[in-house]
């Protein structure tokens, strides 16, 4: 693997690699663009067979995080942590403060927070070293978990996405297939309940989604039969990379919208794919964007009535996506794409502007003391 190669491939700005054997630290933080503003994301950890799979895995979601970023409208950039390690079995308070130290070098181009793998105790560790994180408890002046308001914005999407397709955005007697049972799930399938959907649920922890199923009176499938299982809306709530050659043939649904990240193991083989199967797609970045609207409110001082008005605006920057993919006839994937893109752009020329006329009012000030 050629990293410079795949840093220019992918527009990366910096790479860290964190390593400090003491504190069986071996991390990677990835900064994509910060274009529009600091670059914040998550730190995930995860059981990575080798380094080579994680640096593509933090290349590719702080890249999703800097379009994430510019569709919901926030004024921050695109970054990632992936920490190498067993999530059951590895956390300790000298593991994250030592991360946190690694944070607090950046100086502030990185903002971290809690992603999969990682909880708010671990971020409050973290925040011993460093002030730049987010998604600490609200007894500490945070917003506390994400997942909350994450669902309600993959929720709010998928109405949209009814809409779309069905002509109504109603969701009761629908039959949603939900792939994962941990927090975005769980709080989505409670969405899912009190609008009276027919919901149908597994993971990989067979325990953990039959107590889902069970409080949300859902029906368990097995892992590897929740592909095949006809209904309306998919929704994978889970790890990425699983709509793939293997499994999109498999679907019996006319939606895909869920919380999960890089959800498409080939942007655009697997776009072209679903769109053959005439599957309606929701862009992972644009309807989970919730989690990332509510941590980026702790920057301003954390409202939570703020947090929750942002993310039901993920129903209009679907139609948006929607409205404009149609129009020029492209999938949903690459109209996402080009939103998010010309607000990058936009912001990127106003910066060069403002940068050109203070550097020529310098030079006007330099002569004219001179002058004198």
């Amino acid at each position: 693997m050629n990293v410079f190669e795949e840093l220019n491939g992918r527009g990366h700005e910096q790479v860290v690699f964190c390593s400090d054997p003491k504190a069986g630290l071996n991390a990677i933080i990835a900064i994509h663009n910060t274009s529009l503003g600091p670059a914040l994301g998550g730190a995930r950890m995860w059981t990575y067979a080798n380094t080579e799979e994680a640096l593509r895995d933090v290349l590719r979601l702080s890249r999703g995080m800097t379009y994430k970023a510019a569709i919901a409208g926030l004024n921050l950039g695109g970054g990632k942590a992936v920490i190498i390690g067993d999530p059951n079995k590895e956390k300790t308070e000298e593991l994250f403060r030592t991360y946190g130290r690694f944070v607090e070098g950046l100086g502030g181009r990185y903002i971290t927070a809690e992603d999969v793998g990682t909880t708010v105790r671990e971020m409050e560790w973290v925040r011993m070293e460093t002030k730049y994180v987010t998604g600490i408890s609200r007894a500490l002046g945070g917003s506390g978990d994400p997942s909350p308001v994450t669902a309600l914005g993959v929720f709010v999407g998928m109405k949209a996405c009814c809409k779309e397709v069905f002509g109504n955005d109603s969701l009761a007697g629908k039959t949603v297939i939900v792939q994962g049972a941990g927090n975005v799930a769980s709080y989505l399938c409670s969405h899912l309940a009190g609008e009276r959907s027919k919901i149908v649920v597994t993971d990989i922890f067979e325990a953990k989604a039959r107590k889902l199923a069970k409080s949300v009176k859902a029906t368990y499938v097995k892992p590897e039969r929740i592909y095949s299982v006809r209904g309306d809306v998919f929704a994978p709530c889970a790890l990425g990379g699983i709509l793939n050659d293997e499994t999109i043939p498999q679907l019996k649904v006319r939606i895909v919208a869920g919380g999960a990240n890089n959800q498409l193991l080939d942007e655009k083989k697997h776009m072209g794919m679903l769109m053959e199967r005439g599957i309606l797609y929701a862009p992972d970045y644009a309807i989970n964007a919730g989690g990332l609207m509510n941590v980026a409110n702790e920057l301003e001082g954390y409202q939570e009535e703020r947090a929750l008005k942002q993310a039901e605006g993920i129903y209009d920057i679907l139609h948006a996506i929607f409205a404009l993919a149609k129009k020029e006839n492209i999938p949903t994937s690459v109209a996402a794409n080009k939103l998010a893109e010309a607000r990058i752009e936009s912001v990127a020329r106003i910066k060069q502007i403002y940068a050109g006329k203070s550097e020529f009012a310098g030079r006007l000030g330099e002569r004219s003391r001179g002058g004198r």
